[in-house]
């Protein structure tokens, strides 16, 4: 069986694994306990994080170790929202320069409510957490379109930015299509503006650089790149006005509160630290794997279209529809030929909706419910000949009923 689902979930580096075990035996401390065995635990949660932080490309202090990726994106659009509007209850709240979200309104007007901007395209995490801010605390929404490759247009991104816009959220990468946004252009708008952005680079993680963004804050997932579930980073600036999401204990800094997963934060610098020192090999021996698949997947089907952007994508994504099938009946057919991958996002798996990102870039409902997205290890190494040879098999089989 080939998996070939790696934007969902990847298996542990035998690595990682070995630097956790430690942590998950003996040195099984409380890193918050006084005492030696909690000592120990807490000295390898610094170096965990000091790891993590040398390769973002931030302060140790910036590092927010949290249960995921959805965990991560949720405190930095919610933690940035609920922060700015408490900043404007009391500007002694704020850690920076004031700025007009904690100015009174004049003449006792009414002030706009506090400003959040997205895209159409972003991962559920990010989208629910825009949903929940809007709908309990009133705030304003702002999700930019995209063109047909699912890129953001920096030039709309401008024109929506407010004087109230608390915070901006992007995919660094699309978990679907895999289009790589221009987060030079993007941070650039958002500098001058003066309103912190929070790129979701959970899929970019080992595969695009993470230093130098230009982010003011950045999520990433250990499972996706060689460590386990249940263990992700928020890197944010530790003077952004962050409102907690989990209360309790005040650990991480009073920003997330819980018992820290040191085994899991040991595991993700070793995972991010070998993703790193192998992305730029990883990145050009698969984005080449990948090329020659799609191009053989498009001549062996002539009504199969690539979806996202043609060149400017995540080298270990290519994502299809095909038109006249069944995304899901395609999948049955290429697991029979032991193929196994998916139709999009796991954390949509199961919805008898057209995926939202497909949607968001014109396609119609009919032909994205035919979408099929193939995604490939870091490590990956064989020819991805007969695998498109068993696309081309699967699509005929549908087709034609068998």
């Amino acid at each position: 069986m080939l998996y070939l689902d790696h934007a969902a979930t990847t298996p542990v580096r035998p690595e990682v694994l070995e630097a956790m075990l430690p942590y998950l035996t003996d040195r099984f401390g409380n890193p918050s306990s006084h005492h030696t065995v909690g000592e120990a635990a807490a000295s390898a949660l610094a170096d965990a994080r000091a790891r993590v932080a040398d390769v973002l490309g931030v302060r140790a202090s910036d590092v927010v170790f949290t249960s995921g990726g959805t965990e991560a994106d949720n405190l930095a659009i919610k933690g940035l929202a609920i922060g700015a509007l408490l900043r404007r209850r009391d500007p002694r709240r704020a850690l920076g320069t004031p700025s007009a979200l904690n100015t009174s309104s004049a003449a006792g007007m009414a002030e706009p409510p506090v400003h959040v901007i997205t895209t159409a395209i972003e991962h559920e995490a990010v989208l629910a957490s825009c949903d929940y801010l809007e709908r309990v605390h009133g705030m304003a929404v702002t999700r930019l379109a995209v063109d047909a490759t699912g890129t953001v247009s920096p030039d709309n991104l401008a024109a929506a930015i407010r004087p109230e816009t608390a915070v901006v959220s992007i995919g660094y990468a699309n978990n679907e299509v895999g289009t790589v946004q221009d987060v030079a252009a993007l941070s650039a708008v958002t500098a001058a503006a003066r309103v912190p952005l929070h790129l979701d680079a959970v899929q970019a993680a080992g595969w695009l650089p993470l230093h130098g963004t230009g982010a003011d804050a950045l999520s990433i997932a250990g499972h996706k790149l060689g460590a386990p579930a249940g263990i992700g980073v928020l890197a944010v600036g530790s003077r952004l006005p962050l409102e907690p999401v989990l209360h309790g204990g005040g650990q991480e800094r009073d920003r997330r509160s819980g018992t820290e997963n040191v085994a899991g934060a040991v595991g993700l610098a070793v995972a991010l630290e070998r993703a790193e020192a192998e992305r730029a090999e990883a990145s050009a021996r698969v984005g080449a794997l990948r090329d020659r698949f799609a191009r053989r997947v498009l001549s062996l089907v002539p009504t199969a279209r690539l979806t996202g952007h043609p060149t400017r994508r995540l080298p270990g994504t290519a994502s299809f529809t095909f038109a006249g099938t069944s995304g899901e009946a395609v999948l049955l057919e290429l697991e029979r030929r032991g193929v196994v991958t998916s139709s999009g996002s796991a954390c949509a798996a199961g919805s008898d909706e057209p995926s939202h990102v497909l949607l968001a870039c014109g396609i119609d409902p009919a032909t994205a419910q035919t979408a099929v997205r193939f995604t490939f290890a870091h490590g990956h190494t064989a020819d991805l000949d007969p695998v498109a040879d068993a696309v081309a098999a699967a699509v005929a089989a549908v087709r034609s009923g068998a």
